[in-house]
């Protein structure tokens, strides 16, 4: 038994620094207020920043898409995978986005996850060893593993710092240069430069890839994320939005020129050989970008920001510090491990399901406690969980 009392004391050393990772169960769908573990709780930890995952028009529609194709996929894309459904999905997708982006096609993953590897290990593909990668310091896991998936040569550059990446891009002497970001931090809250970066990736002649995972859906007038916000156009964009977070269902895609998208189906492994989602989810989505688009999720989007302010408003902290955001991450940074895990148990004793959040998912010596903020929060949902974290403080 070596090998098991190595995982043992791997498993003991975890628990030493408070970094085990234990799962809870819930028990209803995802909303403000759910059933976990068999207690009631008001939860401030879930991406649904729009609140539709629960939203009967597209539960009807999930339900529909099931009548219409079934509940598997059956196979990959490639094989026999690829459905109406599917289909339909990306072509609405491109037409989405199409404002930002030149001759615009999609591409529609089972996850955010595979996106990010198929997309950074094929358009590395492209130059194959000539490709350098310079990613931002705080990129998601799926980032920093699709770089590493696609053997480019790796840079990392501080965060937000464009003057450093502009070093790196001018000594570069790469075939194929590509800059890879997140667009709202997930742990952090905050926005990328994104304007900037795009205009050395234009300068530079290099790709840009964003990751727009908590942006899609709650940024922009429409909806349209980061690119949107920022009103950028650039056919030098490879974007990425997940469809899990503000449209409420599942999977994500990825938006770019046309011929870049016929090269991820053709060169893109982690496209090529995993079975398709089930159609009924895409069939699903095409009701949640109706509700994205239309003037449900403007006043969606309107109630978000409005809870933003009142968080940021009367919230008042004197040892732990809320890190500016304008976004619906909104962490406090506690520092030490342990009373991360504390402050998170103490609010879910008296009812309010806020994550803590340590390395390494955050640098050391910044745990913190991760509130996401949803439109179906209501005002008096937040006046509860401020006033409980003002008095926990003290």
């Amino acid at each position: 038994m070596i090998l098991l009392d190595q995982i043992q004391n791997e498993l003991a050393v975890l628990d030493s620094k408070s970094l085990r990772r234990r799962r809870r169960h819930v028990e209803s769908p995802s909303a403000p207020r759910v059933k976990v573990d068999g207690q009631a709780m008001l939860a401030f930890c879930s991406n649904d920043y729009l609140g539709l995952a629960a939203h009967p028009k597209i539960i009807a529609a999930l339900q529909e898409g099931a009548d219409l194709y079934g509940v598997g996929s059956g196979a990959s894309h490639l094989i026999s995978g690829h459905s109406r459904a599917h289909a339909s999905l990306e072509d609405r997708l491109a037409e989405f986005v199409s404002p930002h982006l030149v001759d615009v096609r999609t591409l529609y993953f089972c996850t955010g996850y595979m996106a990010n590897l198929a997309v950074l290990a094929g358009l590395a593909a492209v130059s194959g060893k000539e490709t350098e990668l310079f990613s931002e310091s705080l990129n998601h896991a799926s980032l920093i593993d699709g770089a590493k998936l696609s053997r480019a040569k790796l840079q990392v550059y501080p965060h937000g710092d464009v003057a450093s990446l502009r070093a790196m891009l001018l000594a570069s002497t790469a075939a194929t240069k590509i800059v890879v970001s997140d667009s709202v931090f997930s742990m952090d809250g905050n926005l990328a430069p994104v304007p900037e970066l795009l205009a050395l990736c234009e300068e530079f002649n290099a790709w840009l890839v964003i990751d727009d995972a908590h942006g899609f859906g709650a940024l922009g007038a429409n909806g349209r994320g980061v690119l949107e916000h920022f009103d950028l156009h650039s056919p030098n964009i490879v974007y990425m939005g997940t469809l899990g977070k503000s449209a409420g269902v599942g999977g994500a895609f990825v938006a770019a020129h046309k011929d870049v998208i016929e090269w991820l189906v053709n060169k893109a492994r982690p496209y090529i050989y995993t079975t398709a989602a089930p159609p009924a989810l895409a069939h699903a989505l095409l009701t949640s970008l109706d509700i994205i688009q239309g003037e449900e999720g403007q006043a969606r989007r309107a109630h978000l920001q409005i809870l933003i302010t009142q968080l940021r408003r009367d919230l008042k902290l004197k040892r732990w510090t809320l890190m500016p955001s304008d976004t619906a991450v909104q962490p406090i940074v506690i520092g030490d491990n342990a009373e991360s895990l504390q402050a998170a148990a103490s609010l879910y004793e008296q009812g309010f399901w806020v994550p803590a959040i340590r390395p390494p998912t955050v640098p050391v010596g910044t745990a913190r406690l991760r509130i996401t903020l949803s439109a179906a929060h209501t005002a008096e949902d937040l006046a509860l969980l401020i006033d409980a974290v003002n008095r926990l403080e003290v």
